[in-house]
C-alpha cells in the first residue's frame, strides 16, 4: 500500500543530502540491502556484472574527488566542479537503475543541486537506498528527509532566517557587527522609543526647519532671483526710456519736419510756377498733413467741459470701467491705424510712379485711402481725448479716485499678461506697446496741465507734480513687475532686453532697412491732434486784444517761436539718441567679442 500510494502521487526517487558542517570527511559508506526475493534474484541475474562496472566507475578522478554508488563525499570547491560531479552521478545512477528510473534520478539530482547551491553547502553526501529491491515508498521517505535536512541547514547558515542576509560558515553571529554593517536596521525601533520631548529637541537641532517642504537652492536659483529683482527691471526700464525718446523724436518730426517739407514744396511751386508730379515722400507728407488738420478741426468741435462733467458724474467703479473700455479701443485703433497708414503710403508710391493710362485709377485709390485714414485717426484722436479727460477727472477728484484707477487698471494688466505663455517675439511686441502707452500717458498729463492752466484756481502746480509722479511711478512699478515675472515664467534671460535695445539702436541709426518688422511702430498723428487741441486755448490766452491783423501778427510770432523751440528740441533729441545708439552698439560688440 505504501508503494502504491507513492506511485499514485508521482513522488520521485531521491538521495539523502547531509549538509551538516560537523560531518567527518572520512565517513564510511553504508551497506545496501541484501534481502532480495528469489524472483528478483532470478530477474537480475546480471547484477554481479553491473556491480563490477559500477566499481570500475567508482575509481578516483584526477582531482582527488570520489564518487561511489554507496556513501560518498563530494567536496564542492566550485559551481562548475559540482555540476560536473552531479552529471557523473547521473550516469552512474542510470547504469545502476536502468532506463526506467532515469527521470526520477535526474529529478532528485536537480533537487540536490538547487538546494545545495541555495543553502551554500560545502559538500554533499549521497547514499543509495535499495535501488534493486526497494519500493517507491522508501524513495519518498528519502525525499522527505532530504527536504527537511536541507531546510535545517539553511536555517543554521542564515542565522535563524534573518532578513539581513546570510553569514559565512566561518563567522559567528555577531550582532554588533550586523548593526554596524546595517545602520538603518534599528532605525524604526529607535524612532518609536523616543519620547515627545526628545523628538521635539531632535527636530530643533536637526537642521533647517523647512527641510521637509523645500530644498536648498543653487547658483542657478540665485541668479534667477537676481534676474527677477534687479536685472530684468533695469534693462526693461532702460529699453522703455529709449523707446520713449524715439517716440518723442517721431512726434517732434511730425510737428517740425513735415511742415517744413510742405512749406518748401509749396514755395518751390510758387517760385517756378510749374506743376510737377510730386514724389512718394511728398505725397505721404501731404496725406499726413491732411489727416492732422482734419483731426484737429474735428476735435475743436468737441466740448471738453461737457465730456468732463459727464465723466465726473460717474462713480469710481464706472470710471474704472470707462478707462478700461477706452484703453481697449486705443489698442484696436493703434493696430488698425498702422495698417491704414501703410496702405496710404503705398498708394502715394503708386501714384508717383504710375503711367498716364492708370493716373485716374491711382488718384481715386489715393483719395479713398486718404478718406479711410482721416476717419480712422479722427476716431483714435477722440478715444485718446476721452482717456485724457477721464484721467484728469481722477486727478482733480478728492476721493482717491486716481489711486483706485491706477491700482485696478494696472493690476488688471498684470493679470492679463503675466500668466500667459509668451515667446520672445511676443515679448518684443509687448515692450513696444508699453513704450507707446508710456508716451500716451505723457500726452494725457500734458492735457491735464493745460486744463489746470486754464481753469484751476489757487496753488495747483505742486498737486499736479505730485499726481504726475504718482502716475509715472505706478507705471514704472507695474511694467517692472510684469516683465520680471513674464521673463521668469517663460524662462527668458535678461539679455533678451539688451538685444531688443540693440535692435532699437539700429533702427535709430537706420542700419537695418530690410528688417522693418522688428522696428518700433509708433504713429504720432492721434496724440498730436490731442496735444494741439488742448494747447490751442492756452495760446489763445496769450494773444492781446486788438484788431484782427494785430492778433494775426502775434499768432505768427508765437507759432514761429514754438516751431523754433520744437525744432531745437528735436535736433537735440535725435543727436543724443544717435550718440547713445552708437555707443551702445559698440558696447554690445565688445561684449560679444569678450564672450566669444
Amino acid at each position: 500500500m505504501r508503494a502504491m500510494s507513492a506511485r499514485s502521487t508521482g513522488r520521485a526517487l531521491s538521495f539523502e543530502v547531509l549538509a551538516a558542517d560537523d560531518l567527518p570527511s572520512s565517513a564510511e559508506p553504508s551497506s545496501s540491502r541484501e534481502s532480495t526475493t528469489p524472483r528478483r534474484r532470478r530477474k537480475h541475474r546480471g547484477s554481479k556484472k553491473r556491480r563490477k562496472e559500477s566499481k570500475s566507475n567508482d575509481a578516483a578522478d584526477g582531482s582527488g574527488n570520489w564518487i561511489s554508488s554507496g556513501l560518498e563525499t563530494i567536496p564542492a570547491d566550485s559551481d562548475e566542479e559540482e555540476e560536473l560531479k552531479l552529471s557523473r552521478l547521473q550516469e552512474i545512477v542510470f547504469k545502476d537503475l536502468g532506463g526506467q528510473r532515469l527521470t526520477t534520478t535526474a529529478t532528485v539530482v536537480e533537487q540536490v543541486k538547487e538546494r545545495s547551491s541555495v543553502s551554500c553547502v560545502s559538500f554533499v553526501e549521497l547514499r543509495q537506498r535499495n535501488v534493486n529491491g526497494g519500493g517507491v515508498g522508501d524513495a519518498a521517505d528519502v525525499a522527505d528527509e532530504v527536504g527537511s535536512k536541507v531546510e535545517r541547514k539553511e536555517k543554521e547558515i542564515n542565522g535563524g532566517g534573518g532578513g539581513f542576509g546570510g553569514l559565512d560558515k566561518e563567522k559567528s553571529l555577531d550582532w554588533n557587527q550586523v548593526i554596524k554593517d546595517n545602520p538603518d536596521l534599528l532605525q524604526d525601533l529607535s524612532f518609536i522609543e523616543k519620547s515627545p520631548l526628545k523628538y521635539f529637541l531632535g527636530e530643533i537641532y536637526s537642521g533647517n526647519s523647512l527641510r521637509s517642504t523645500i530644498s536648498a537652492g543653487n547658483e542657478k536659483k540665485r541668479q534667477r532671483v537676481y534676474n527677477t529683482m534687479f536685472h530684468v527691471p533695469w534693462r526693461c526700464e532702460r529699453l522703455i526710456m529709449a523707446g520713449f525718446f524715439v517716440c518723442l523724436d517721431s512726434f517732434l518730426s511730425l510737428l517740425t519736419i513735415m511742415p517744413a517739407r510742405i512749406f518748401m514744396a509749396v514755395w518751390k511751386l510758387l517760385k517756378t510756377r510749374q506743376f510737377a508730379r510730386p514724389n512718394a515722400a511728398e505725397l505721404s507728407d501731404y496725406g499726413c498733413f491732411i489727416v492732422l488738420a482734419l483731426g484737429v478741426a474735428s476735435l475743436q468741435m468737441i466740448d471738453i467741459s461737457l465730456i468732463y462733467h459727464v465723466i465726473r458724474g460717474q462713480g469710481t467703479i464706472k470710471l474704472y470701467v470707462v478707462y478700461n473700455v477706452l484703453e481697449i479701443f486705443d489698442k484696436l485703433c493703434q493696430s488698425f491705424g498702422e495698417d491704414v497708414l501703410q496702405v496710404l503710403f503705398n498708394s502715394a508710391e503708386g501714384l508717383s510712379i504710375c503711367s498716364h493710362e492708370n493716373l485716374t485709377f491711382e488718384i481715386m485709390r489715393f483719395i479713398l485711402d486718404e478718406a479711410i485714414a482721416v476717419v480712422a485717426f479722427v476716431v483714435h484722436s477722440f478715444v485718446l481725448l476721452a482717456q485724457a479727460i477721464t484721467l484728469s477727472t481722477c486727478i482733480i477728484a478728492h476721493n482717491n479716485a486716481l489711486l483706485a484707477l491706477l491700482v485696478s487698471n494696472n493690476f488688471a494688466e498684470i493679470k492679463s499678461n503675466v500668466f500667459k505663455r509668451v515667446s520672445k517675439e511676443n515679448l518684443h511686441n509687448l515692450v513696444y506697446y508699453d513704450i507707446t502707452e508710456r508716451f500716451h500717458i505723457t500726452a494725457f498729463l500734458l492735457f491735464v496741465l493745460a486744463q489746470n492752466i486754464l481753469e484751476a484756481d489757487g496753488p495747483w502746480f505742486d498737486t499736479f507734480i505730485w499726481n504726475a509722479l504718482e502716475v509715472f511711478v505706478c507705471e514704472i512699478i507695474i511694467d517692472s513687475i510684469k516683465h520680471s515675472f513674464l521673463a521668469k515664467f517663460n524662462e527668458i534671460k535678461p539679455v533678451a532686453y539688451s538685444e531688443f535695445l540693440e535692435d532699437l539702436c539700429k533702427q535709430i541709426l537706420n542700419d537695418k532697412p530690410d528688417e522693418r518688422q522688428k522696428d518700433l511702430t509708433f504713429i504720432p498723428l492721434a496724440p498730436a491732434c490731442v496735444v494741439i487741441r488742448v494747447l490751442t486755448p492756452v495760446y489763445a490766452t496769450l494773444l492781446p486784444f486788438g484788431p484782427f491783423y494785430w492778433r494775426l501778427f502775434w499768432i505768427i510770432v508765437w507759432s514761429s517761436l514754438t516751431y523754433v523751440m520744437l525744432a531745437v528740441f528735436k535736433t537735440l533729441v535725435i543727436l543724443i539718441l544717435r550718440c547713445l545708439a552708437k555707443w551702445y552698439i559698440n558696447l554690445r560688440l565688445k561684449t560679444k567679442q569678450h564672450v566669444d
